[in-house]
């Protein structure tokens, strides 16, 4: 059951629109060893805006998450890929198919 989710926006710097983009899809095989981590999905919601939703059992999966080496990284590059900090959202999934 997918019970707490993470939807984070990313807003790509001028001319750091493609290297954010293969930050994302780079980031799938981490997403895919984290046991915790039910849903991962990399966005794009216009031509330089980015985001990541994901779902997760329970907090004690998404907090795994928010401490994992995909946020690691993502904060490690994001002064030179982003134009702004993440927006990272808690969400509670209220239903799903």
């Amino acid at each position: 059951m997918k019970n707490v989710g993470l939807l984070i926006r990313l807003e790509a710097k001028p001319g750091k629109e493609q290297a954010v983009l293969d930050f994302l899809t780079g980031a799938l095989p981490l997403a895919q060893q984290e046991p915790a981590t039910i849903t991962w999905y990399a966005i794009q919601l216009g031509p330089a805006t980015f985001g990541i939703f994901d779902t997760f059992p329970d907090d004690a999966g998404r907090q795994a998450h928010l401490n994992g080496p995909i946020a690691a990284a993502l904060m490690a590059h994001a002064a030179d890929l982003l134009a702004v900090p993440p927006v990272i959202e808690q969400v509670a999934i209220l239903a799903a198919k």
